[in-house]
């Protein structure tokens, strides 16, 4: 994922020498979804620290990466909903103690190939007629999704069950997290889900924006009505900006272990990531929160605040950039 660079000076950041840091390296894993941001940001992190530290970058899924981190094998969990019960029960066991920070917006898109030409919008009605448990094994042309569409062979590409994207995306079509027929080309790897619906005239399947953004000139993104007589709306950086595009659109989060920000190294690169996650959030395809919330959210990673604002139900669907705020 490309991103624009910015010139950093370390005289400007004031990072002062760099030789304790040498050879250290912070463990980032988890999800897809944010994983273009987490990357744009460790690669210019790395060079204002002059390649001093190391961060690697995993994508395991939001699910695999909370994995990871409640084992306390990771400093940083990338996330693209919040935190699950089971995981903070996983958590809690193993005595890791987390600090929760929302990093950007996503419009969470619905796209199909280039060359269909019949999709105008879909209702998340139809939708759920596409994706629901009850489609598995019956819903397999276009014609049966709508009246008057061909008899393409429906072709679906999704998430793996270890993504937040398919938890998020469940939640918001089907109405319970992990509803799904199983009969689809599942894939933790975003741009393997672009590369199956590129590649088939009646493929269909949902990833981030940045991913549809990144591909644009080969995919159709599909406006999406949230109710039966409601506008179609087209995901883009203004709809998802104002909220308009639902139910699709969803914060984006990094979890922190907090004994890890005794670490100077994850503490610094934690306050680089908050100073530039709105610049590199814009950068490879995602909102960026306003800067009002990214002061409330740096004070918050001061504080080392821990627990999650969500009371730990996983994937919420229509939260609300001011709802951050006030929380």
């Amino acid at each position: 994922m490309k991103h624009l660079f910015m010139s950093i000076t370390l005289a400007v950041l004031g990072f002062g020498s760099l030789a304790a840091f040498a050879g250290t390296v912070i463990k980032v894993d988890g999800s897809t979804t944010v994983y273009p941001i987490t990357e744009a940001v460790a690669e210019e992190f790395q060079k204002a620290e002059g390649g001093k530290i190391n961060v690697t970058v995993g994508q395991s899924g939001t699910g695999g990466g909370f994995k990871k981190f409640c084992a306390g094998e990771t400093d940083i969990s990338d996330a693209s909903r919040p935190i699950k019960p089971t995981e903070v029960a996983q958590c809690g066991k193993n005595s890791i103690d987390y600090i929760e920070l929302p990093v950007a917006f996503d419009g969470l898109t619905v796209a199909v190939n280039a060359a269909n030409t019949w999709v105008d919008y879909l209702t998340v009605e139809e939708l759920n007629r596409m994706w629901g448990p009850e489609a598995q094994g019956k819903i397999t042309k276009w014609s049966q999704v709508r009246k008057g569409w061909p008899d393409t062979p429906l072709t679906l590409f999704g998430a793996s069950t270890d993504n937040g994207t398919f938890d998020y995306f469940t939640e918001a079509i089907n109405g319970k997290t992990g509803a799904c027929r199983t009969d689809y080309t599942p894939s933790t790897d975003s741009n393997v889900r672009v590369q199956g619906i590129t590649s088939e005239e009646g493929g269909l399947g949902y990833f981030g924006y940045a991913y549809y953004d990144a591909n644009k000139d080969k995919l159709k993104a599909v406006p999406v009505s949230a109710k039966a007589g409601a506008p179609a709306v087209t995901p883009s950086y203004e709809t998802i900006k104002d909220l308009s595009y639902q139910p699709l659109s969803r914060p984006l989060f990094i979890y922190i272990n907090k004994a890890s920000v005794s670490k100077p190294e994850v503490k610094r690169f934690v306050e680089f990531y908050l100073k530039h996650s709105a610049q590199l959030s814009k950068e490879v395809g995602y909102v960026a929160l306003p800067d009002s919330a990214y002061t409330l959210i740096e004070k918050r990673f001061a504080a080392k605040k821990t627990g999650t604002i969500f009371g730990g139900q996983g994937a919420t669907v229509g939260v609300k950039i001011e709802d951050l705020l006030s929380k």
